[in-house]
């Protein structure tokens, strides 16, 4: 029987535990069971408004934002792709066009016009939980 010192059988327990932590955190990081970008893919984070400053500007789809429209930036979904937004404190829904991108501060994941970001009550407290549904994919 070989005995192995202690501090190599530390060493091999703490390799083994950073493994299976990443790959349990790497698997909860999956969205949801639909593919990305179809009917029924689903994020869950935070969602932020945009500013009546940005009124007019040119948005990334080449458009002029409108807020009285009910719009939202996404990261990477395809511009044209119909989401279902749902406040998670409040349960009220909307459904948006993206056609912008970003948001790009941590944890957010989609940034709402103002009459979307009104529609779920998200206004006062400007960022709030949500969860993102594809409801109708962009057009090919």
């Amino acid at each position: 029987m070989t005995f192995y010192p202690f501090s190599q059988i530390c060493n091999n327990f703490k390799y083994t535990f950073i493994l299976v932590a990443f790959s349990l955190s790497i698997s909860s990081c999956a969205s949801s069971s639909a593919e990305f970008g179809k009917r029924g893919y689903t994020e869950e984070g935070k969602a932020s408004y945009y500013s009546r400053k940005l009124q007019g500007r040119k948005m990334a789809n080449g458009e002029p934002y409108r807020r009285g429209k009910l719009t939202a930036a996404h990261k990477t979904l395809p511009f044209g792709t119909k989401v279902k937004v749902t406040n998670l404190q409040t349960n009220q829904t909307v459904k948006v066009k993206i056609t912008d991108r970003g948001p790009y501060a941590k944890g957010r994941i989609v940034d709402l016009s103002e009459a979307a970001a009104k529609k779920i009550g998200s206004v006062k407290a400007g960022v709030v939980p949500v969860k993102m549904k594809v409801v109708k994919p962009a057009a090919k």
